[in-house]
Formats: structure tokens, sequence, C-alpha cells
């Protein structure tokens, strides 16, 4: 199984970028991970939220494989702490055939069609952070998750 973090727009802030990377590279001694950015979409001032979330959620879908199971990143998920999730991951290691979806929706959230196709959702918590922030919390918790399923010493309880 792959693992997939998969978002609308790049981290343009330098520092993020640099810890994301970091747990990217720590991720794939456990397993294959990629980060994968989709264009944030032009003239955004001109079109609704609607529409931003249609086109979207359009450039997503079409990001996606038949196979992939699909897991949205929303803040009416269901909530782990970090055991819980490390246990969720290793469930989904041994039941996702191929590639393991996880989506961060642009600034208004996921589209219908998105929403559609999930296979479920997820929430990192109730607060709100930037995209950036979540990418970065996202590719945290994963590495945390791996030790934790291999029981190394990166977690405290």
């Amino acid at each position: 199984m792959k693992i997939a973090l998969l978002s609308i727009g790049k981290t343009d802030n330098r520092l993020f970028k640099e810890i994301i990377d970091e747990y990217v590279k720590r991720l794939n001694y456990y397993i294959p991970f990629e980060d994968i950015y989709i264009p944030d979409i032009k003239n955004r001032k001109s079109i609704s939220e609607v529409e931003q979330k249609n086109l979207e959620g359009d450039k997503l879908i079409k990001a996606l494989e038949l196979t992939d199971y699909i897991v949205l990143l929303d803040d009416k998920g269901k909530k782990f702490n970090s055991s819980g999730f490390a246990n969720y991951i290793e469930k989904k290691m041994h039941t996702v055939p191929k590639r393991l979806v996880f989506i961060i929706g642009g600034p208004y959230g996921f589209s219908k069609s998105v929403y559609n196709i999930a296979n479920e959702k997820i929430s990192l918590s109730e607060m709100t952070f930037t995209h950036q922030m979540v990418r970065m919390i996202f590719t945290e918790q994963l590495y945390r998750a791996m030790t934790i399923i291999n029981n190394e010493p990166y977690h405290h309880e």
C-alpha cells in the first residue's frame, strides 16, 4: 500500500516546506508516501465560492485513481488522538490494496462531487488551521503513527 496526501495549492512558507519535506523523508522509510499538490485556481477573485469548489473538485478527482481509498481531511470528520490514528492507519495498511489518499480541500472546503466519491472523513482538530499548517501537522501525525505502529520511542503517552 501507498499513502498520498493530495492538496490544493503549494506550500509557500519556506519553514513549513522544510518541516514537511523532513517528515516526508522520514515517512518513506516506513511506507511509500507521496505529497501531491494541485495548482491553485487562477482568477479566484472573479468566481464564486461554489464555482471555485467545483473547479478544485474537478482537479482533485482527475488526480485520483479508480482503486484509491479516499479520506477527506474535514472538520466534520471522525476525530482521533495520536494512538487512535495509528490504529486507524495500521488497519488501513491491511485492508486498502493500493493507495490510501488523504485530501485537503481548498479554502472553502470540498465540492459535492468530492464528498460523493470519498470513502470517509477524518478531522485533525476542531480548530481551524491554514492549509500549509494542515500539511505539516498531517505529515507529522502520519510519521508519529508509523513510529507508534513500529513501537519506536518518538511518541510518549
